[in-house]
């Protein structure tokens, strides 16, 4: 059967995460999650001291870095130099850090290869803000995950509760602050390709996220693409 490369786009907290590797294991596909190759080197350069503006720092942090996915039980960990760092990434924090950091051309430069590498023999689901318009713009099939902003907001609090210092109001000034620079940056901005799917999850559930996603890999498979359009049920 056709193996396809499927890219996933969207901003924080449409639901991206679960949606790609709920998919990648339907399809028995690799799911590969872009920004925590992202949010690794922001934990890198938190670590080091090396600022977000400091191109020659990043660049000598890159060449350095040794990042890699390792399949466990609990899914794709993120290893640097041997070490697992998925949950030091997915702090508040790290989380605007690497938004920033991924807006370098340095930084962009040094993973776009190791993506790409990622995705030659396809059979993959690709997350990320630029798939789908930047890294593979000739994917066979992209998709735009989108949801409401309050909805997006009240999903992330529910990811970061357990943390005491977290409150709802500050989770929602983070995600307007993270949505205004990764859809302003001039460098990969953040925005649907022209061809892609676009699908707002404000009221679906993840399974109806993934059989939607399925109706048109399944057709793209068979070799009757859809055309992309805009799925929004409300």
């Amino acid at each position: 059967m056709k193996r396809l490369l499927i890219t996933i786009d969207g901003p924080a907290g449409a639901g991206k995460t679960t949606v790609s590797r709920t998919l990648a294991e339907r399809l028995d596909y690799t799911y590969v999650d872009t920004g925590a190759l992202y949010r690794g080197v922001a934990l890198a350069a938190f670590q080091a001291g090396v600022g977000p503006a400091d191109d020659s720092g990043l660049k000598k942090l890159c060449a350095g870095l040794d990042l890699q996915f390792h399949r466990s039980l609990q899914g794709n960990r993120l290893m640097a130099g041997g070490q697992d760092i998925s949950d030091d990434i997915r702090t508040p924090e790290i989380s605007m850090l690497a938004s920033a950091i991924s807006a370098r051309p340095v930084v962009r430069e040094c993973l776009l290869g190791v993506q790409r590498a990622l995705g030659r023999k396809k059979g993959a689901v690709f997350e990320g803000r630029d798939m789908g318009t930047v890294v593979f713009p000739d994917a066979d099939v992209k998709f735009y995950l989108d949801a409401a902003a309050d909805i997006r907001a009240e999903r992330r609090y529910a990811e970061l509760k357990s943390d005491p210092g977290v409150t709802r109001e500050a989770v929602a000034r983070a995600m307007r602050r993270r949505d205004s620079n990764d859809s302003m940056r001039a460098v990969a901005p953040l925005r649907p390709a022209p061809d892609a799917i676009r699908i707002d999850s404000s009221k679906l559930g993840v399974e109806e996220v993934v059989n939607l996603m399925l109706m048109h890999v399944n057709a793209r498979i068979h070799s009757s693409k859809l055309p992309g359009e805009s799925i929004s049920i409300k």
